[in-house]
């Protein structure tokens, strides 16, 4: 864990659902159905709360016989400065660097309500391992995105297929709420999404950025369970 990420990603985790264009044309159907009649219009935003904060080697628990459990690898950003009403032109210079984040969930009954249940668990925000500041990405919209379990790749996409790029959900979002310094933005995770189970190794790698690794490790069970 970089000392100086977990000094300086202290704030609030803004996720964004369907934020690749692999994943809003597989829901398109569905969109089309009432009550919603069209895909959203705005940035679809949920929160990770402060309990599902975890980090560069820690564990994450899976929720046990029944549940399945799935990771989200992402790219974070994280703010460096407050973002109010800002033009996408200037929205990157509030920007303090880039991070890897694998926003952990149970499968998604709707993109249009994040269930609190699904994605706040505790430990359900892995970040890390380091932040890097936006000087050294060159493009952050054009970063592949891996995931591996086991050593095995489940998962590739690449930021180069955001349905809104960095400076227009940053834009977006700081029309209506003020995003402050230490709020990390978690960009979206790309269509794909796999299950896995306690025992597994699971790693984020986006070019530039490094490696993000957690273990699953099964839930205890209480006394006399």
């Amino acid at each position: 864990m970089s000392r100086a990420l977990h000094d300086v990603a202290t704030g609030t985790l803004f996720g964004v659902a369907l934020n690749y264009q692999g994943l809003l044309k597989q829901r398109l159907a569905e969109f089309e159905q009432p009550p919603y009649q069209k895909p959203p219009l705005k940035p679809v935003l949920f929160i990770k709360t402060p309990n599902t904060r975890n980090w560069h080697g820690a564990e994450v628990v899976h929720p046990g016989r029944g549940e399945t459990l799935q990771p989200g690898p992402a790219l974070g950003v994280v703010m460096g400065k407050s973002a109010s009403r800002v033009s996408a032109a200037e929205a990157l210079d509030c920007v303090a660097g880039y991070t890897i984040v694998n926003e952990f969930s149970l499968p998604e009954d709707s993109y249009y309500r994040p269930a609190v249940k699904a994605k706040c668990r505790d430990g359900f925000c892995a970040i890390g391992p380091e932040l890097v500041p936006t000087t050294q990405v060159a493009d952050p919209h054009s970063l592949a995105i891996t995931l591996y379990v086991n050593g095995e790749v489940r998962q590739q996409n690449s930021t180069a297929n955001f349905v809104r790029n960095i400076p227009q959900l940053i834009a977006e979002i700081s029309e209506f709420m003020t995003l402050h310094a230490g709020d990390v933005l978690i960009t979206g995770t790309p269509e794909g999404r796999v299950d896995v189970l306690p025992g597994d190794r699971v790693e984020v790698d986006i070019s530039g950025l490094g490696r993000l690794v957690n273990t699953i490790v099964a839930e205890e069970t209480g006394a006399g369970s």
